[in-house]
């Protein structure tokens, strides 16, 4: 299978994922979006006992990409609607995924970024790695990776993230809970090898039943509010500030709000 946004390869048993648009920073397009889901597929249905997920060049995925904010700005409500299951099929499939997953996050993972980046299994970063849920910068509302980020730290530094917009670093991701190990840069690939010999070491049906287990534990609760995420997250591209917040963004200058 080819991937235009992607570079795909096996090492044994372990399956390596690498976002492949480094004069991009890695950015999430409507392309790359298809080929992620497609490449999951490919994996979960391959010998592969675990994937690593990785971003070539200097970032990891540094948010949407700026030919798809613009594209935003023309949507009806049903394409809104559209785009965000898409982008809700692309976090939860991650999420849920049958394989154990580990994100090695070579530098920046803004917005969507952060998202994949923490919803792996296992994340681990180089010093250099930095994550922020920077939707509200923009006029947007976080509403598909707040739903996840609220399994995985409590509620008042859900908070903090998710209306400051405030990018933070490895040091502070490690405090949180939100990642495992920071490494070198130039170990970091080598770090998410070792721990996938580890795991491989493991039976790879208790691995399995393992997820799975975790994954029904989830959904329930991420079935309803996934649902409101993607209303809300669809909601919202209809005011005047996410507008203007996009057409500042673009134009790199400070946005006007309006509160509309």
């Amino acid at each position: 299978m080819s991937y235009k946004t992607l570079q795909f390869a096996y090492e044994g048993r372990v399956a390596i994922l690498t976002l492949n648009r480094p004069e991009k920073r890695n950015t999430i397009s409507f392309e790359l979006i298809d080929d992620v889901l497609r490449a999951l597929d490919e994996v979960a249905n391959s010998d592969a006992i675990v994937m690593i997920l990785t971003g070539a060049g200097k970032a990891f995925c540094s948010g949407m990409d700026l030919d798809n904010l613009k594209a935003l700005l023309g949507r009806t409500p049903e394409q809104n609607l559209q785009d965000s299951e898409i982008m809700v099929r692309m976090f939860r499939s991650l999420y849920e995924f049958p394989k154990v997953t580990i994100a090695a996050v070579n530098g920046p993972a803004i917005a969507g970024g952060t998202g994949l980046a923490l919803l792996c299994d296992f994340t681990i970063a180089a010093p250099e790695a930095k994550f922020g849920y920077t939707e509200v910068r923009i006029g947007f509302v976080p509403a598909i990776v707040s739903t996840f980020l609220l399994r995985q730290v409590p509620e008042k530094q859900a908070r903090d993230l998710l209306l400051t917009g405030r990018i933070f670093g490895a040091d502070e991701a490690l405090k949180l809970g939100l990642i495992n190990e920071i490494i070198g840069s130039e170990q970091l690939m080598t770090r998410g090898k070792e721990l996938a010999a580890q795991l491989i070491e493991n039976s790879a049906a208790s691995l399995r039943a393992t997820k799975l287990l975790l994954n029904e534990h989830a959904k329930k609760e991420l079935d309803e509010h996934i649902q409101a995420a993607i209303r809300e997250n669809a909601a919202i591209r209809s005011t005047a500030d996410f507008r203007e917040g996009i057409a500042a963004f673009l134009e790199k200058r400070k946005p006007v709000w309006t509160g509309k």
